[in-house]
């Protein structure tokens, strides 16, 4: 689920928020570095969660309107197309994403039902709900593609349910685009006959990326001197307070994942840093960051500096 680019953007707000020095303590924000990333698996497991939540309210609105006194011949007899959807069927069943939200403390729709309301009234008033129930049977096929356009076209873009994840946990706001584009993976890749195990994602993608995260931190934290001296070389024409303090992070990043990360090709690491860049500091911060580095890999290369292992790490 967590890619590497998701784990350099961990690391980066880490490093930027750490006020101490190379040589003080830094186990504190180690620990909160990866909390912050176990983190996304709650809002994955949130943000799954909701898709069974909406289906609950939908029989629950079905099961009231049939307990009305003078309850209509649609209202006893209603359309269960929606409720009866062969994938929400399929999460429902889920005993293993059932555990997981029960291990994780995963209540929030019972706390806060309102937004599982405004979802589901959003839902329902749709285009894509009045075509979807325009029959009463449907394929799998049919049913799951109506559950990734509800996801992707109502349920992630909806302003009331960001500004809920906002308020509920800020980091979240940077994991959000991850964890829809997982979600709308998984659901398109759902089978009928899918393994439970199906909707209960690794948090990692490899089990190296864990130790990935911790060693770009520490790496980084503890050469940060030699790092700033390095860049400090390529900046001599430059007011230091012209040098935005997210750029000065990403490019001791940067040249820490050059001089210490072996096997992490050149191209990968220069690439990863401008996407970052562009998203998360100035709009020219990213031609900043590529002229450093592309400067210090030529130096690096003509000294013999750049030790890469395997081909076409250059």
């Amino acid at each position: 689920m967590l890619n590497r680019r998701h784990i350099r953007v961990k690391v980066m707000q880490t490093l930027y928020s750490y006020k101490g020095s190379e040589s003080d303590d830094f186990s504190k924000d180690q620990k909160f570095l990866l909390f912050s990333i176990s983190n996304m698996y709650n809002l994955y497991l949130l943000l799954i969660s909701l898709l069974l939540e909406v289906r609950k309210r939908a029989e629950k609105d079905l099961l009231k309107k049939q307990q009305k006194h003078l309850a209509t011949a649609e209202d006893r007899d209603p359309n269960r197309k929606f409720i009866n959807n062969q994938l929400l069927q399929l999460l429902s069943n889920n005993l293993e994403l059932k555990h997981q939200l029960e291990s994780h403390k995963i209540n929030n729709w019972e706390l806060d039902n309102e937004y599982v309301d405004v979802i589901f009234k959003a839902v329902r008033s749709s285009e894509l709900y009045k075509d979807y129930m325009q029959t009463r049977v449907s394929d799998f096929k049919e049913d799951k593609q109506f559950v990734i356009d509800m996801f992707k076209e109502i349920i992630a873009p909806n302003d009331k349910l960001y500004e809920y994840i906002e308020d509920k946990n800020l980091t979240w706001l940077d994991d959000l685009p991850t964890v829809n584009t997982t979600i709308l993976k998984l659901l398109r890749k759902a089978k009928a006959n899918s393994d439970p195990s199906h909707f209960v994602p690794k948090l990692y993608k490899e089990d190296e990326d864990k130790q990935f995260a911790i060693d770009l931190f520490k790496k980084t934290l503890l050469n940060r001197s030699a790092l700033n001296k390095e860049i400090d070389k390529k900046t001599k024409n430059w007011d230091a307070d012209r040098i935005a303090d997210v750029d000065y992070t990403l490019l001791q990043m940067a040249i820490c994942e050059l001089q210490k990360f072996s096997s992490i090709p050149v191209k990968v690491t220069i690439n990863e840093y401008l996407e970052i860049a562009k998203e998360y500091s100035t709009p020219k911060s990213s031609i900043f960051i590529n002229g450093i580095l592309d400067k210090l890999v030529k130096e690096y290369n003509d000294s013999g500096a750049l030790n890469k292992i395997g081909r076409g790490l250059l």
